[in-house]
């Protein structure tokens, strides 16, 4: 006998991305590259539909958010020149007229964006890091830091794909030019004035609001580890070799032996990362929600925390450096995690109907 509680067969979710207007028109769950998020939502009784957002449609996407009991929203910061900019002002006014919507906007400016490193840099997964507020603070203080500490990476505060992230290196016997590789796909190191790496980079003082600088993880060759997150439980985690901020081979960036590695996907139980697992659950989530002001109900229902490993501790044990979190657009995602997200949605629906009814 089924003694699970499911929400009522009448609510339904709308799953948000962004798309044209012929994607919008031919969009069904069956044809979404979410498929198996719909399955599993439709295996508990959970009405989801697809919803295709551009700004040139945006009214229309209101109309269909406003129909729902929940949006889940998955849309990156920065899409072929696009913000998110109107997208987060529709869902603030779509949350504020009562479906909830995962990720809010406001959560995700909280852990979603390159300044949490900054926040909780005094957590067991923070290293050296800095916050730039203005492009004056960051040519003044920068230089020094880099002659001082060694190479840094330069982070922009919203971005994703590489976009806005700099591996910066001092050059010998200079102040005023610095070597620097970007981290999008098919990059090379250049050697730069020092003045240019701060034209470069005032941009990102606008629509982001300010630079985030940490040190440079040696151990980086050695991949990248993603642990997703559903609410607060870990849903799985993702291995990649990643040749981000790794100068490409003599043959150059297209070559084989720059591309990345596949992610290799674990389930939430892999024995290589059962101590990231319980760091995770136990202390640096619950940690963070306090630091920046988040209930477990406001945590995405999918999200991510990349991790670099760190300096192996005194019993030869990884350490591990959290690099980003992902909060806005999460995927492709473990197999176990469309599961995860059914449990966390119908825990969701449940609480939005108590509410709405006590």
């Amino acid at each position: 006998m089924d003694t699970e509680r499911h929400p009522s067969p009448r609510q339904t979710l709308a799953i948000l991305s962004r798309g044209d207007a012929a994607a919008r028109r031919d969009a069904t769950p069956q044809n979404s590259r979410f498929v198996r998020v719909f399955e599993t939502l439709a295996a508990v009784g959970i009405d989801a539909h697809p919803v295709i957002y551009d700004e040139s449609f945006a009214d229309a996407v209101r109309d269909q958010l406003l129909a729902a009991e929940g949006v889940l929203v998955w849309v990156d910061p920065i899409h072929q020149g696009k913000t998110r900019a109107e997208l987060d002002a529709l869902l603030r006014d779509v949350a504020a007229r009562g479906p909830w919507v995962s990720a809010h906007p406001d959560v995700i400016l909280k852990m979603g964006v390159k300044e949490v490193l900054y926040r909780t840099r005094h957590l067991g997964w923070g290293t050296d890091t800095h916050r730039y507020d203005t492009a004056a603070a960051f040519r003044a203080e920068f230089p020094s830091r880099l002659q001082a500490d060694g190479p840094r990476v330069l982070k922009q505060n919203r971005g994703n794909g590489g976009q806005g992230v700099w591996k910066v290196e001092a050059l010998p016997n200079t102040n005023e030019t610095v070597r620097v590789l970007h981290a999008q796909r098919g990059s090379r190191p250049e050697d730069i004035r020092f003045d240019d790496l701060v034209a470069r980079c005032a941009p990102y003082f606008g629509w982001g609001g300010c630079i985030i600088d940490q040190a440079f993880q040696p151990r980086l060759p050695d991949g990248m580890i993603r642990c997703y997150m559903s609410g607060a439980r870990v849903a799985g985690f993702g291995h990649q070799l990643i040749k981000a901020l790794i100068p490409p081979p003599p043959e150059g960036p297209d070559a084989p032996a720059a591309q990345p590695g596949p992610r290799i996907m674990h389930g939430p139980d892999a024995p290589p990362f059962r101590a990231l697992r319980r760091s995770m659950e136990d202390e640096w989530t619950p940690q963070m929600m306090e630091t920046l002001g988040i209930d477990e109900l406001s945590l995405p229902v999918i999200w991510d925390a990349d991790f670099l490993y760190g300096p192996r501790d005194a019993a030869g044990a990884d350490t591990y450096v959290l690099c980003e979190i992902n909060a806005s657009s999460c995927f492709a995602i473990p197999e176990e995690a469309p599961a995860a997200i059914a449990r966390t949605v119908t825990h969701r629906l449940l609480r939005s109907q108590e509410t709405r009814s006590g």
